[in-house]
């Protein structure tokens, strides 16, 4: 036995509607958090390390910045960039059985 559905053209039209409009706010949320822009405190706490070890990397021009006046700022977006450029990839599973360390 097959069943058939047949939805007309226009509920299927008011459907994607709706699920347009609700998704519009996510999605425009979700941008504005990627441009974010943070200060030294914020992105400290975002990468889990003190803030001597942000403004050390910024003395050596390791961390991408930018300043406005005498303020260091970070666009979120570009330090995601950069911490997964300097992620370190698994090498594979250990090349021999690992003990727990008590």
């Amino acid at each position: 036995m097959k069943a058939e559905l047949s939805i007309p053209q226009e509920i299927i039209s008011a459907i994607a509607q709706e699920v347009a409009a609700a998704l519009k706010p996510l999605l425009a949320a979700r941008k504005a958090e990627q441009d974010a822009v943070l200060t030294p405190d914020q992105l400290s706490a975002y990468l889990g390390v003190a803030r001597g070890w942000i403004y050390e990397r910024v003395s050596l021009g390791e961390i991408p910045h930018f300043k406005t006046g005498k303020y260091l700022r970070f666009r979120k977006s570009v330090i995601d960039k950069w911490t997964e450029a300097h992620s370190v990839p698994a090498s594979g599973p250990p090349s021999r059985s690992l003990r727990a360390v008590k």
